[in-house]
């Protein structure tokens, strides 16, 4: 993926449809950064800045933790390691339990969530793409090694971008959960909302198109949201590039947004990812194999 994130462009306001910025500053421990290669802000109800700043530290250092396995852009991550060996020793906790999620939604999409898109996206990008290969069935991995094992030993890569900012997002949502902090809104390009953004109320969200025409508001309060389109614009914001590839002729590039909810931003994330590639059937086969996940904007896109 490109540093602009692809869910960046579709400009998932969380802040947008919170409060008043003067009302926020004094009820809101507010921190901004980045999440593999991505704009990502959090914001921790009911505590002062002052009081936040150690935990946002431990944020950050979570942060750069989780990046150190899934970054594309990190030379020495787990994933980047993978990529360029074919082979991965040792894989962490984290990595394998992304993957084994990867599975469940190749097998619940029927093939459309597929990771090894990564040589696509590099052709795409005009990168020499001989003798490469897709397909979610040649990657093998448990406890002891992660491998691509095609049997023509073509040219493999790996990208979690589809599912690993949410991930990220589930894991900082779990962190400040555990240190007593529940009223919080995680948006690292995918949406945790936790608890409550103040006595009685859910936290407020909203999905914009990139010509910032808000397609929907909504409240969330113990979810999760993801949004996804399967081009994004370029230049002039007339052209529009497709960023989101199939690994099967029978998937296609659907053109339209869609936001999915569900109990964690991880499953949001693959599935919204997916569902580009499905049609309206194929789209609620999938949901109906995945409890508690649901669509909340289809919209023609592009």
């Amino acid at each position: 993926m490109s540093l602009l994130n692809r869910r960046r462009f579709l400009t998932i306001s969380a802040a947008a449809f919170c409060l008043p910025a003067q009302a926020a500053s004094r009820h809101f421990a507010q921190w901004h950064g980045v999440a593999l290669g991505a704009p990502a802000t959090l914001r921790v109800s009911g505590l002062t800045q002052a009081r936040a700043a150690p935990i946002f530290i431990s944020v950050e250092d979570e942060l750069s933790r989780l990046e150190n396995i899934f970054s594309l852009y990190r030379e020495t991550s787990e994933i980047a390691h993978l990529n360029a060996s074919g082979q991965l020793l040792a894989p962490s906790h984290e990595l394998l339990e992304v993957l084994s999620l990867s599975d469940r939604l190749n097998t619940a999409t029927g093939g459309a969530f597929d990771p090894t898109v990564q040589t696509l996206w590099q052709a795409a990008r005009g990168e020499d793409s001989t003798n490469s290969a897709t397909g979610w069935q040649h990657l093998r991995f448990d406890s002891s090694r992660v491998e691509f094992a095609h049997p023509n030993n073509a040219k493999m890569g790996l990208t979690l971008n589809g599912i690993a900012q949410g991930y990220i997002s589930d894991k900082i949502a779990g962190l400040l959960r555990d240190i007593g902090m529940h009223n919080v809104l995680v948006d690292f390009g995918e949406i945790v909302a936790s608890g409550q953004r103040g006595v009685g109320e859910s936290w407020r969200v909203g999905v914009a198109a990139p010509d910032g025409r808000v397609i929907k508001r909504m409240t969330l309060n113990d979810r999760a949201l993801a949004t996804s389109a399967p081009f994004m614009p370029v230049g002039d914001n007339r052209h529009l590039k497709p960023h989101i590839f199939s690994t099967d002729p029978n998937h296609h590039l659907q053109h339209r947004l869609v936001s999915v909810s569900a109990p964690t931003a991880a499953i949001s994330d693959g599935l919204s990812t997916a569902c580009c590639l499905l049609s309206k059937t194929q789209i609620q086969k999938a949901l109906d194999q995945v409890p508690g996940s649901k669509v909340e904007v289809l919209e023609p896109f592009g």
